[in-house]
């Protein structure tokens, strides 16, 4: 009989991003071999006290401590320095270099982005709409941001997400309409559906088990674990539609 070595995890780009100094990140507890390693601005500081080497650091560096920034030149990374009357935040010129150079350069496709969450609304919401943006759709997207984990699901395979029966999962389509959406290991499955935006149709759904999948044919969802577990509810009363339609039609 012959058994088989465990598959080793697949090389990322990681990038570690600002937030609330006083809040923790979510690392991963392993840097699988071959992956990328960026942080954004005050991000070296989190990475520095995990004991994770940053191989590139990006931004106006007017929020990372002087010590980091030192150690890290020491120990070989690429300082890409940008004034900070800048047309661009220090995140989106992170993955600027992901996208653009890190990712074709190194083979790379998956890219975890952590932070600390909290801090301003405008620059949240202005990082989750970049990481469902058109620059990013090479790579599988996934962003730890506080206690909140977003997973970006484009047209394709679609993504799998973990997690525990119960916890609150919430699908919105950013960008724009998006259609297709078919889920299977949550409570109120989708099959074939249209999300337009702003809706809420699809918000605090739950996982079933340890896992879901989420699939779409067009357009772009941001799958929000907010890191909650859902109240006990009564049954509906009224037919459930897994099969909403976008009544404008979705081009």
């Amino acid at each position: 009989m012959s058994s088989s070595a465990p598959v080793p995890p697949e090389p990322m780009i990681l990038l570690v991003i600002g937030g609330d100094p006083a809040l923790a990140v979510r690392l991963p507890h392993r840097v699988p071999p071959g992956s990328v390693v960026v942080a954004a601005d005050s991000g070296l500081d989190q990475l520095v006290a995990a004991g994770i080497a940053a191989h590139h650091v990006v931004g106006d560096l007017d929020s990372v401590s002087a010590e980091a920034l030192q150690a890290a030149v020491d120990a070989g990374a690429e300082v890409h320095r940008h004034p900070a009357d800048k047309d661009a935040t220090d995140i989106e010129l992170a993955l600027r270099l992901a996208v653009h150079h890190l990712a074709p350069a190194h083979g790379l496709r998956r890219l975890l982005v952590v932070g600390a969450g909290g801090g301003r609304l405008d620059h949240l919401l202005a990082d989750v709409f970049v990481l469902t943006g058109p620059a990013l759709a090479p790579l599988d997207v996934t962003a730890r941001l506080g206690t909140a984990t977003v997973t970006v699901v484009r047209p394709g395979a679609g993504r799998t997400i973990g997690g525990t029966p119960g916890e609150q999962v919430s699908i919105l389509p950013a960008h724009g309409s998006a259609a297709g959406v078919t889920t299977t290991g949550l409570r109120w499955a989708l099959l074939d559906a249209d999300l337009v935006p702003g809706t809420t149709r699809a918000v605090s759904n739950e996982l079933l088990g340890s896992s879901a999948s989420v699939a779409i044919a067009a357009g772009v969802v941001a799958v929000v674990q907010p890191g909650t577990t859902a109240p006990p509810i009564d049954p509906r009363t009224t037919p459930y539609d897994p099969t909403p339609r976008d009544p404008g039609g979705t081009p």
